[in-house]
């Protein structure tokens, strides 16, 4: 079995069209879909500057096939819960398709500038190529990110900072580069939040939002590297 990455632009759908104008929020399913025939619904989770997360919610609540997206948590934060309706006959799906198809997947996609990030799993004798063509089919884009034998995902003794730096926001990965460069990692620790806060030319409180959800996320897949029990195989 493989683990593959793509990253896939959903076109003409609401979230790929919100992501693309609002491309440091980044949206991720927290529930699995539910409801009826006609009408599904989920939450999902949006991090990013909290006037860009408006701004993201009236442009995807506008869309089809989007019936409803109400906050569950307040506005004004940059991290925001939604409530989405979907009306099923004109939702074009990817996840559907991806079950259609028979194959595993990873759940809670990311989305991120403009683009979803699905992590499959393939048997020997699915086809990557044929796979790629079902999606393109549907008008969108499909990037192949990286492919790996489980084997490979599971004993490979190396840190896979291409997945980390996709996971990050384009202005979390500002805020951490900024940071690097200014030696705020450093052993003396020649800059603070405020020094980086100026750089990126943006509150002190939103530096520090910026560095510690990306500082999150890079601490919790070097953990899971970390965790691994083959290193002294």
């Amino acid at each position: 079995m493989r683990e593959v990455t793509l990253k896939i632009k959903h076109v003409g759908q609401p979230e790929t069209t919100a992501s693309e104008r609002y491309p440091g929020v980044t949206m991720r399913s927290v529930s699995s879909m539910t409801g009826r025939e006609r009408e599904r619904k989920r939450i999902v989770e949006l991090t990013g500057e909290p006037d860009d997360i408006a701004g993201f919610i009236d442009v995807y609540a506008a869309g089809e096939p989007v019936l409803a997206a109400e906050p569950i948590t307040p506005l004004g934060q940059s991290t925001v819960f939604v409530a989405v309706t979907i009306e099923v006959p004109r939702w074009d799906s990817i996840t559907e398709l991806f079950a259609e198809l028979g194959l595993h997947y990873r759940t809670g996609t990311e989305i991120t500038g403009g683009y979803e990030r699905w992590v499959l799993y393939l048997d020997e004798d699915d086809d990557l190529s044929a796979v790629i063509d079902a999606v393109e089919a549907r008008g969108n884009e499909v990037e192949l990110v990286r492919q790996l034998e489980m084997h490979e995902v599971d004993s490979s003794p190396r840190f896979e900072t291409a997945g980390v730096l996709h996971d990050l926001t384009p202005r979390q990965r500002e805020a951490l580069a900024t940071a690097i460069r200014a030696g705020y990692y450093g052993h003396e620790k020649d800059a603070g939040v405020e020094e980086i806060a100026t750089k990126l030319g943006v509150s002190t409180t939103t530096a520090w939002e910026h560095l510690a959800r990306a500082e999150g996320k890079v601490m919790d897949d070097l953990g899971e590297f970390l965790g691994r029990d083959d290193w002294d195989a």
